[in-house]
């Protein structure tokens, strides 16, 4: 039909933490829901997976982004800007990319605090 029913599943070390409302019918969705959580200083990864709900089958993976400890490494103060998805089963094609904002707001003890922004999605 030219359209999906996007949502997204965010995931810390390969752990389901928080899972959007779906969109429907659309490819340039917008969700407007924001969440915290606490990383633990031991975090590898956060990664935002785009799902396309699907009544009569199993959900489809579109894609999905990786946020790493190097990446935020190499990116002390913060990263803005478009990400290609990367597919997730190779045998299927991934076509978009996230807008996301990730900051590192400062730190509380031992721990950094980070505002991960999903802008918008296409």
């Amino acid at each position: 039909t030219g359209s999906s029913d996007p949502y997204c599943i965010v995931k810390i070390d390969d752990e389901a933490i928080i899972r959007t409302a779906t969109v429907w019918k659309t490819l340039s969705p917008f969700w407007g829901e924001e969440y915290e959580v606490c990383l633990q200083p031991s975090f590898h990864s956060v990664s935002i997976y785009v799902m396309d709900e699907d009544a009569l089958s199993r959900d489809d993976v579109i894609g999905k982004v990786c946020i790493t400890r190097d990446m935020l490494a190499e990116h002390p103060k913060g990263y803005s800007g478009w990400m290609s998805l990367s597919e997730v089963d190779p045998d299927e094609e991934v076509q978009g990319e996230i807008h996301l904002r990730v900051e590192v707001l400062g730190s509380q003890g031992s721990r950094r605090l980070l505002s991960c922004t999903v802008l918008e999605a296409r």
